[in-house]
């Protein structure tokens, strides 16, 4: 069965994962789920991941991060705002800020998938896909 919206899919077992306080999720890999991946360990909100190949398939490992306690977790929320069915698309002057600049947007530009921080900086637009805080 193919799935429609692969990147809700990852947000959504790292978000079930998070709320299960679960240590690890295995994800299906892509290089779309890996640059995202990628920002979330450049912004503290998981520790790593590990791409493990599985014949085939590919898989991806993500590791948790939680504060002293486990019941501190670090990520709060996650929600998914361009999907397939309505694109959101912002210029640079129109990128949002999520919870006035204490969470994280994750954009797709022609720079590759990058975070609202860094848009700004590089002056560049494009897809919104996610915010996390």
């Amino acid at each position: 069965m193919s799935m429609s919206d692969p990147i809700a899919d990852m947000l959504t077992r790292i978000r079930n994962a998070n709320s299960a306080k679960h240590d690890t999720v295995d994800i299906p890999s892509s290089r779309v789920k890996a640059a995202i991946a990628d920002i979330l360990v450049q912004e503290g909100y998981i520790k790593g991941y590990e791409i493990i190949e599985m014949g085939v398939k590919k898989t991806m490992r993500v590791t948790l991060k939680y504060g002293a306690s486990k019941n501190e977790k670090v990520i709060s929320g996650v929600k998914r705002i361009s999907r397939p069915g309505l694109r959101i698309y912002a210029n640079c002057d129109e990128l949002p800020k999520v919870l006035n600049g204490l969470g994280t947007a994750i954009i797709s530009t022609n720079k590759g998938i990058i975070t609202d921080k860094e848009a700004r900086k590089s002056n560049v637009g494009g897809e919104v896909i996610a915010f996390v805080w």
